[in-house]
């Protein structure tokens, strides 16, 4: 498999260097037609054998299209990919996990460089408050919509310690029980690593997230803001009681998602080795 990919990624490499500036969900086909299904099979394997891959995978896609930058530790234990390969693998782990599929645009590179600083400053953090969520997605072209429904992202996976204690302890917009509950594993000190899942569903891709928000039980503080008295509080009450507007509209954010910035044509490259810039390069700029 290693070998059909590295084959692949050369064949990318002669198709991007005449394709145009355009994503487009064909762009594999004729030049490495085996390389979608290969990655479908390794992330059905990868979640199998460990179902929170699925929603590191998902995390994967926001790193690359908010701060063009590749996720090198968690790429690394899947499959080497370029930045549109991941892509794919965040589709096929939300498929895996009982979520709906979508055609991806493809054909988008990876960056030469990336910033430490930037992506710190530019990926949304669990601390912020409504209108900073709202303007962090604004800067990047994505409205409030786009900020509920991929928010609900956080229906797949666990958060650390770390980034929920405040929020058990200090807040009052919680639920007593689950504060409590919380605090189980999440001392006032200490443990920052212990890992508490955003819903109580975290292996199923389903609305128990926006159910959790509207019964304040929300892990993050970020994530409770979407249902905290704001703008936004309307739309998660609407995906808690519909599905299928849920998916619907995360279906069209995600590729709303992957169409920031990218890089196609002679911008960027497509890496040999998912860990550094083909020219040996520092992967981060200090």
């Amino acid at each position: 498999m290693a070998s059909r990919m590295s084959l692949c990624l050369l064949l990318v490499l002669v198709a991007s260097a005449t394709a145009s500036a355009q994503l487009c969900p064909h762009f594999y086909d004729i030049v490495c037609p085996d390389a979608l299904p290969t990655i479908k099979r390794v992330v059905e394997a990868a979640v199998s054998q460990e179902q929170r891959m699925g929603a590191s995978l998902l995390r994967l896609h926001f790193h690359d299209c908010f701060v063009n930058r590749v996720d090198e530790d968690v790429e690394a234990r899947v499959v080497p990919a370029q930045t549109s390969f991941n892509c794919c693998m965040s589709r096929d782990s939300v498929v895996v996990l009982g979520g709906p599929t979508w055609k991806v645009p493809l054909g988008r590179k990876d960056s030469t460089t990336a910033n430490k600083t930037k992506a710190e400053t530019d990926l949304p953090g669990p601390f912020l408050d409504l209108p900073a969520l709202i303007d962090a997605f604004k800067k990047q072209g994505l409205n409030e919509t786009d900020l509920v429904a991929l928010s609900g992202g956080h229906t797949i996976g666990f958060s650390q310690c770390g980034a929920f204690r405040d929020r058990i302890y200090n807040e009052t917009n919680i639920d007593p029980e689950f504060a409590q509950e919380r605090r189980l594993t999440c001392p006032r000190t200490g443990n920052n690593t212990n890992l508490a899942p955003f819903d109580p569903t975290p292996a199923s891709f389903d609305v128990a997230y926006f159910n959790s928000l509207t019964n304040l039980k929300g892990l993050l503080h970020s994530d409770q803001q979407l249902f905290n008295g704001g703008s936004t509080d309307a739309l998660v009450s609407t995906y808690s009681s519909n599905p299928e507007a849920f998916r619907a509209d995360f279906i069209k954010s995600m590729i709303r998602m992957g169409n920031i910035k990218p890089l196609t044509g002679n911008e960027g490259e497509v890496r040999s080795n998912c860990r550094v810039v083909n020219v040996n390069q520092a992967v981060w700029e200090m």
